[in-house]
């Protein structure tokens, strides 16, 4: 696995080279050869969430099936991150024309253009951010908050979260506050800038995609904080990088390929912040 360093007095100079940084960095994906996306399978729209009533026993049997089968055979093997995804109720966070497919290893389509990642995905970057107990966790792009309730069910976290699309956050803190996940914080806002109050953070996880590492999110990381963020250009194949943040330095760790929605909000858009690529 190869890794480049990123030094802050850099920031101007390297403003949008990411690309040519994925083409040269590169690592051996700790998942499948197959590409991993966070995007919908179906551009059907869903219709509104409802509650329906669950057949819990059967839903509990799919979600351990599908564990075993689509995440621990494919090399996640933390134990706590293994218990969580065996723990949360998917079918919790997906409309409710989608409860049938909750438990199969693909996203799905949440509203607003937005997705809930597939199964697998979640499991990988929860592993990747090698969370210990008591540490503080910001989340970019809350959605239906699975993410963020699978980071809580690690036990002794604070989870941050920040949804940009007004009706995904009062309807992910709504869903989370029900299912008592009480540890998880949601706000909506653009996650381009961090959630600076509750800096600085062990880590940092964004679910959408930019075109580059915004510069807020490297400063709120603590020294030691791990960072994973899909990188690419809207709409196209991005990378998954892992940064690891040393002193002034970031070490940049390039995991693979994968597919998710675009990092939208002003920030993306030109903020004050010079970004790192």
């Amino acid at each position: 696995m190869r890794r480049t360093r990123i030094r802050p007095f850099w920031l101007v100079f390297v403003v949008g080279v990411v690309v040519g940084l994925a083409a040269c960095t590169t690592a051996s994906p700790t998942s499948s050869p197959e590409l991993l996306t966070s995007q919908p399978v179906t551009t059907t729209a869903p219709s509104a969430t409802t509650t329906p009533e669950f057949d819990e026993d059967g839903l509990a049997e799919e979600r351990l099936s599908m564990v075993e089968s689509t995440i621990v055979e494919r090399g996640v093997s933390d134990p706590d991150v293994v218990r969580a995804m065996q723990t949360v109720p998917r079918h919790r966070f997906v409309p409710a024309d989608y409860v049938d497919q909750a438990y199969a290893d693909h996203p799905l389509p949440i509203g607003y253009g937005q997705t809930i990642s597939q199964p697998y995905i979640v499991a990988w970057m929860t592993e990747l951010l090698a969370l210990q107990p008591g540490e503080k966790v910001l989340e970019i792009g809350t959605g239906s908050g699975y993410q963020a309730a699978v980071l809580a069910e690690l036990g002794d976290i604070d989870v941050y979260s920040i949804e940009i699309v007004p009706e995904l956050a009062e309807q992910a803190a709504t869903r989370l506050r029900d299912l008592g996940y009480s540890d998880v914080h949601v706000k909506q806002g653009d996650g381009y800038y961090g959630w600076e109050e509750y800096a600085p953070f062990d880590v940092i996880i964004v679910t959408a995609a930019p075109d580059h590492l915004p510069a807020p999110l490297a400063q709120q990381l603590k020294d030691g904080g791990r960072l994973v963020i899909p990188i690419g250009p809207p709409g196209g194949y991005q990378s998954l990088w892992q940064f690891v943040k040393d002193g002034d330095e970031l070490h940049a760790y390039n995991m693979g390929g994968v597919i998710f929605v675009p990092f939208t909000g002003t920030g993306i858009g030109g903020g004050d912040t010079p970004p790192i690529p």
